[in-house]
């Protein structure tokens, strides 16, 4: 299995617009980070995970011909905004999109054209999926288990594939949702900023402690804004196995 984070960065991205902090004006690479997504390769399927604003220049940067399927965490724009740049993918049949109930109907109420009884020639293809925490869903036999985890209020998915787990926007997880994730080696999980508390997004010192519950061989942190600290700074404070993700890291397991 072979996970490329496609963009780490927070809703607004690093550089932050109208910003001249000194991550926002970092030469460093990993310091410029697009909006949250990451592509699983695992059996021979590329399962995309998020497709926001960003989706077009993080393709371009990489050299994938098919996305064999979609697995939505929510329906913020930051993590749907790029769905219609699916379309190249289409080409050669529909693209199968898994989310919650709440998240496929605001799919459809943002992309109306692609459900459209008369489609307009050149739409992107899609067939969406409901699905639930807790219920497995099979993608030519790759096996995923949907989680719940919450975004501030708002219940959301994050996914767990086999010793893989991706996890992004939470704020909060349950005890039981957290005990259906022991056994994961691999973890990628949100840490927006170092340590002052966030409404809807956990720290990382919220995620450290996560992590030292679960104990996973190697964690990765995605979905981080500026005002976490340089990336060359951070890593060092962080724990052995922990690290900071950057846009267009790949990771085997």
């Amino acid at each position: 299995m072979k996970i490329r984070l496609l963009g780490t960065g927070t809703s607004t991205g690093v550089p932050e617009l109208a910003c001249s902090c000194e991550v926002c004006t970092s030469c460093d690479a990993r310091d410029s980070r697009l909006r949250t997504s990451a592509i699983v390769e695992v059996n021979g399927k590329n399962i995309l995970i998020d497709c926001g604003p960003d989706f077009r220049t993080q393709m371009l940067r990489c050299s994938y011909k098919k996305i064999d399927a979609l697995l939505l965490t929510h329906h913020h724009y930051d993590h749907i905004a790029g769905i219609d740049d699916l379309r190249p993918f289409c080409r050669s049949g529909a693209i199968d999109i898994y989310a919650d109930e709440d998240t496929i109907e605001h799919v459809r109420g943002f992309f109306p054209y692609c459900f459209a009884e008369n489609k307009y020639p050149g739409v992107a293809n899609l067939e969406v999926h409901e699905i639930a925490a807790g219920n497995i869903l099979d993608i030519d036999g790759v096996q995923i288990m949907p989680i719940q985890v919450f975004h501030g209020r708002m219940p959301i998915l994050g996914y767990r594939i086999g010793e893989f787990a991706y996890i992004t926007d939470m704020s909060y997880i349950t005890p039981e949702e957290l005990d259906a994730l022991k056994g994961v080696k691999l973890l990628v999980i949100n840490a927006l900023r170092f340590s002052k508390p966030h409404r809807t997004h956990q720290t990382v010192l919220e995620a450290l402690r996560i992590v030292e519950f679960l104990k996973p061989e190697r964690t990765f942190f995605t979905h981080i804004m500026h005002h976490i600290g340089l990336h060359a700074k951070i890593e060092k404070v962080l724990p052995e196995g922990v690290f900071l993700g950057y846009d267009n890291m790949e990771i085997e397991l």
